[in-house]
């Protein structure tokens, strides 16, 4: 199985929308609680560190936000997903913004599924790990490593970030809410996080 790993770029904006979001004192009870270095409440910090070890931290931050809100945690994490994910296309390479201003130009009805595969490219560390596939009318998005749950378990679904950025980019694809489930997490075991797009009636 392939390491996990996270790109840098997209967890130094992840962790600035994690301050704006709960603001900058609440980020440092959080990583005081969870024994996590004060230095992480600081984008610049992750510049130095490879994608392996952006991954650990990626991870161990979510936990830490779990842990230190409880059941409140789901939607604080979604909600900062979303806010996320105008944040990563503004900073996708030259490249990716092509990409969106192609899917920008279709037809609605036809967005979603390149809109996902261009998410799927800006979480990619590694090439081929988060794809998109078709099930009937729905969506499947497929993340073989899923750095949200790197040394962690649980008895459900933890990606809450990564599903606010789905969210996000299907509205900012067609304009419309859509139902989306983690129907697969590694946390509980499975071989891949599976999130499912809901289209069909």
């Amino acid at each position: 199985m392939t390491e996990a790993a996270f790109p840098v770029r997209v967890m130094r904006r992840f962790v600035e929308t994690l301050s704006s979001e709960i603001g900058h004192e609440t980020f440092s009870a959080v990583l005081s609680k969870a024994g996590l270095p004060e230095k992480w409440a600081h984008p610049e910090h992750f510049v130095a560190l490879d994608e392996a070890d952006t991954a650990k931290a990626y991870a161990r931050l979510q936990n830490a936000l779990r842990t230190y809100y409880g059941r409140g945690a789901r939607g604080i994490l979604i909600r900062i997903g979303s806010k996320l994910w105008q944040h990563v296309l503004d900073d996708s390479s030259f490249g990716l913004k092509a990409q969106a201003a192609l899917i920008r130009g279709l037809p609605k009805s036809l967005r979603r599924k390149p809109a996902l595969e261009l998410l799927a490219r800006i979480l990619s560390a590694i090439e081929g790990t988060v794809t998109v596939h078709t099930l009937d009318l729905d969506l499947l998005i497929v993340d073989q490593t899923s750095p949200t749950t790197l040394d962690q378990s649980d008895d459900a679904p933890i990606c809450f970030v990564t599903l606010g950025l789905i969210r996000e980019c299907l509205y900012w694809a067609d304009g419309q809410e859509h139902d989306i489930e983690e129907r697969a997490c590694l946390a509980f075991g499975a071989g891949q996080c599976e999130f499912k797009i809901i289209i069909g009636g």
